[in-house]
Order: structure tokens, then C-alpha cells, then sequence
């Protein structure tokens, strides 16, 4: 199994900027593509910035040019760097990772607690 763990979240002034950490640990050669997610009140989950198993990079047009994802791999951590912060980046972001076998339907199989970010108005 796959643990991870996300930290870095706060509130953040409108034109803000602010890095994400996600922490795996365990059986962390499973893990064959990882990236962040975020959901915020009322609406559904949605991909942000994802490596993929090529380690190539893949950002929602929401995000394209503000956020950066990044990896250190010796150290198994994700990160998310997040720039420009908008009102409607107000969400609670997760960490997730996919197994190989998984990749093929798109589902990642381990997701992090999340931590909260706040843009207020």
C-alpha cells in the first residue's frame, strides 16, 4: 500500500502564491503516475497537474501557466507551486497515485487526506 500525506495549505491573499507538498511512503515503487487534484464546495473533483508515467506533465486549462507540479523522486514528494492565486482556486487539494495496472482506465488507487487552500474575498 501507498500512504500519502499533503501539507502546505492555508489562506493566501488574491494574487498569491503558495506551495503544496504530498508525502508518499510504504510500497512507493507502485506508484506509476501521481499528481494533484482539488475539489471545492459544491462542485466535483477535478484533475489539476498530473505526471504520468512517461513523467510527462498534464495541466488543466484552469491552471495552465499558474500552477507547477514537481517531483523530488529520491525523496518520493510531490509538490504543487501555485501562483496568481484566484478566488475560485478555493478548494481542498489532494495528492493521488496510480498503480500501472490502473493507468489504462484512468483511476488512481491511493489519495492523501487533502489540505485546504483558501482564497478569500
Amino acid at each position: 500500500q501507498v500512504q500519502l500525506v499533503e501539507s502546505g495549505g492555508r489562506s493566501v491573499g488574491y494574487g498569491g502564491s503558495l506551495t503544496l507538498s504530498c508525502t508518499a511512503s510504504g510500497q512507493t515503487d507502485l506508484i506509476a503516475a501521481w499528481g494533484w487534484f482539488r475539489q471545492a464546495p459544491g462542485k466535483q473533483r477535478e484533475g489539476i497537474a498530473v505526471f504520468d508515467s512517461f513523467r510527462t506533465k498534464t495541466y488543466a486549462n484552469a491552471v495552465k501557466g499558474r500552477f507547477t507540479i514537481s517531483e523530488d523522486s529520491a525523496k518520493k514528494i510531490l509538490y504543487l507551486q501555485m501562483t496568481d492565486l484566484r478566488f475560485d482556486d478555493t478548494a481542498r487539494y489532494y495528492c493521488a497515485a496510480a498503480r500501472r495496472e490502473s493507468l489504462s482506465r484512468g483511476d488512481f488507487d491511493y489519495w492523501g487526506q487533502g489540505t485546504q487552500v483558501t482564497v478569500p474575498d
